[in-house]
């Protein structure tokens, strides 16, 4: 028998899930497709072929030549060294300091976020069996006076550090970073980041299952349908259901095979802008990532930033002329009606409220910039490598940097 705080428990959650997935109502709405039993979390099923560096033996500049300016995935080792997350994010200890802390879980229908007290979720994270869990995807972690104490437990790998974004100013810039923390088969759907950004992806616990598909991906291959997916058509789970074994086919274009990754604890997601990407848990998750722009990819976002934000790029370009008048320099000879080779930014989780993506702005219009104070911006969530080695470094996060630079698939 349920006791008084199992139910008020399940109450919180049941709410929740009515604002998040209204489409889901029903005895059997959230649970229907029996993914709990049926969807395989196996690690061993992953075709991980994704090469990985060693951060402490490869120069920022060896990184941009070899992965940010060919716009190259890659997987970081080391990044997270000395972070206190590795310790203090637990599902203990978060629930514990930050117990009747609200996280976002969702959106409604209206754009509104939804959240939940971090007691009510760590308790939801134990007990669902939902094919497609609610997942807290929080971007205004930062700016909350006790949420914010996440930021002490990070800090953003080098080569990253030199985000443009920042000179537009914390209130203005479009969402960029977020505290992410969900169980098995939540996740984030097929997407691709906005205005042109790359992003990093930092684990601290758990592993994640991803797939990414180069720029020039027809997108009609890579989303699930109405026809085929339903009301879960969004989620990551039903895109690994239904077009994942299709990639695996011999009628799969080579060109377009996915990268595939079994992220593990310590390990950090180098994402380049442009590319397509969906990511499940495998088990129960916590990590940070962020999206930025470099000077590497300054020439692309900037472009699309005029194109889309087109208020936040007169003033990012007042500042930057003032801050850093060499990207400027850039600025200026961008022609803005050539094409910059990427897609547009599509997130598959804009009418999904459990599976949220990477890049939370997923609207590049001026209107979603002028309704921040009103309402959440809308998201846009080879050969097998050998078996006893990915077990050694999913079980063995932080010693993993201490290899030298490694690719797993050969």
């Amino acid at each position: 028998m349920m006791d008084k705080s199992d139910r008020r428990c399940r109450n919180r959650v049941e709410e929740a899930k009515a604002k998040a997935r209204p489409e889901l109502r029903g005895e059997y709405g959230w649970n229907k497709l029996n993914y709990f039993m049926n969807f395989p979390v196996a690690k061993e099923l992953v075709k991980d072929n994704v090469k990985r560096i060693n951060c402490r033996k490869m120069s920022h500049e060896e990184f941009i030549s070899k992965y940010e300016r060919p716009s190259v995935p890659v997987v970081l080792l080391g990044a997270q060294e000395d972070w206190k997350a590795a310790y203090k994010w637990t599902l203990e200890r978060l629930t514990k300091k930050y117990r009747n802390q609200r996280f976002k879980c969702g959106e409604d229908n209206d754009g509104y976020s939804v959240k939940m007290k971090m007691k009510y979720y760590t308790w939801y994270m134990d007990a669902t069996r939902d094919d497609s869990p609610l997942y807290i995807f929080d971007s205004s972690f930062g700016e909350h006076p006790k949420r914010s104490k996440l930021l002490e437990d990070y800090s953003v790998p080098e080569y990253f550090a030199d985000d443009l974004f920042r000179y537009a100013g914390e209130a203005k810039r479009p969402p960029y970073r977020w505290f992410v923390m969900g169980p098995a088969r939540s996740g984030t759907g097929i997407h691709i980041d906005p205005l042109g950004t790359s992003a990093w992806n930092a684990l601290v616990s758990g592993h994640k299952r991803w797939c990414m598909f180069p720029p020039h991906t027809p997108k009609e291959m890579v989303k699930v349908t109405k026809e085929i997916g339903g009301d879960q058509r969004d989620e990551a789970i039903s895109w690994f259901s239904h077009i994942y074994p299709r990639t695996r086919l011999s009628s799969w274009p080579a060109e377009y095979k996915p990268l595939e990754i079994l992220q593990c604890p310590g390990e950090t997601v180098f994402v380049p802008g442009g590319w397509w990407h969906v990511v499940i848990n495998l088990d129960e998750t916590i990590a940070v990532t962020q999206n930025f722009c470099s000077v590497t990819n300054f020439s692309v976002v900037w472009k699309k930033t005029v194109k889309g934000r087109p208020k936040l790029s007169r003033k990012w370009y007042r500042i930057l002329k003032e801050k850093r008048p060499e990207v400027v320099a850039i600025a200026d000879k961008v022609n803005l009606s050539q094409s910059d080779g990427l897609p547009a930014s599509d997130s598959s989780s804009d009418s999904s409220s459990s599976s949220s993506s990477s890049s939370e702005s997923g609207s590049e219009s001026e209107s979603a910039n002028e309704s921040d104070d009103k309402q959440s911006r809308k998201r846009r969530s080879g050969s097998s490598p050998e078996e006893g080695a990915k077990r050694r470094r999913c079980e063995s996060p932080h010693s993993a940097a201490k290899r030298s630079d490694s690719n797993p698939s050969r």
